[in-house]
């Protein structure tokens, strides 16, 4: 770092060779604990002399001997190489919050089909970072301090949290190509009550507004009933049923087609939650942050019948 300020143009390395030379007393001992040779040492003190155009040392057989300049700049020095500890202090500081765990809680399907292909991105951004990916934020208690971050279908009403929606998704209804073939064109003519529907068991639906099926079709239970998202589109796939699925995981199987989108459409909503009292901020801040961005660079896959409008109710961290 070179100093230059309408004035001598000097290197700051030349300011820590005077302060050892000072403490040291002599050349070569100065020189060791720098781990330079000492002809180096000596060129940095002449250099920083003609920079500032003033004899900092006598040299005399028994040492270095500072003369009034010299002493005059010991102290100017020395408050220049605290603030250069400070700062390279401060800086270790920031690198050593980045580095650790950070464990987030997802939905299953969001951690499966979406944020583990995200993965290598998030390494290539935080490589000191270490992640922990619980895919079911239903395992752990934010409150507890049990994870870090959570992702949840539902916004939190209690406990020392802080929530703001990550973005809202569309579900539409699902068949298999086979599936379709044999039961109908998907055009509007489907039997909902002469065709196998695939869903959720009615008293482990994930929250009360994923009860899609029951707004879909009204009295009607799903005749094959399986506990969590992605079973249910692993039986779709088999051709076994129609299935209310989140289109983004849907999207990526090409077997799968959409059931009259421009009737069928249930929007839901993904939740950011952490405690009020992060145990690591800075990482936490920094994967929030994350998570923000893939979701906006990928919004459509989320909405594909949404209008490229932001969420009107998302809120700054």
């Amino acid at each position: 770092m070179c100093v230059n300020s309408k004035g001598p143009d000097f290197d700051w390395n030349d300011l820590r060779s005077f302060l050892a030379v000072v403490r040291a007393g002599r050349l070569t001992v100065a020189a060791q604990q720098l781990g330079v040779d000492h002809s180096t040492l000596s060129r940095r003190i002449t250099s920083l002399e003609n920079a500032l155009q003033v004899r900092l040392f006598d040299r005399l057989l028994t040492g270095y001997v500072l003369t009034e300049a010299g002493r005059s700049l010991v102290g100017e020095a020395e408050r220049i190489e605290a603030v250069a500890i400070r700062i390279s202090s401060d800086l270790m500081e920031a690198k050593v919050q980045m580095s650790g765990p950070v464990r987030v809680a997802t939905p299953e399907g969001f951690g499966t089909y979406f944020l583990a292909q995200h993965l290598q991105t998030l390494a290539g951004r935080h490589p000191e970072v270490t992640l922990e990916l619980i895919a079911d934020p239903g395992v752990v208690s934010l409150a507890r301090r049990e994870a870090d971050i959570a992702v949840t279908m539902e916004r939190p009403d209690a406990g020392p949290l802080r929530a703001q929606k990550l973005m809202n998704y569309e579900y539409g209804l699902y068949g298999s190509e086979q599936f379709l073939r044999e039961h109908g064109t998907g055009k509007g003519d489907l039997d909902y009550d002469g065709v196998r529907l695939i869903g959720y068991i009615h008293d482990m639906i994930p929250t009360p507004a994923h009860d899609y099926l029951s707004e879909l079709i009204r009295g009607r239970r799903a005749d094959l009933q399986i506990s969590n998202i992605i079973t249910q589109l692993s039986a779709t796939l088999s051709g076994y049923g129609l299935c209310i699925l989140p289109c983004f995981m849907a999207a990526q199987h090409r077997a799968l087609r959409r059931v009259i989108p421009e009737r069928i459409r249930f929007t839901r909503s993904y939740w950011l939650v952490t405690h009020v009292d992060v145990r690591a901020p800075a990482r936490a801040k920094a994967i929030v942050a994350f998570l923000q961005d893939i979701v906006r660079e990928n919004r459509s896959l989320f909405q594909p019948s949404a209008a490229t409008q932001p969420d009107k109710d998302e809120t700054d961290w």
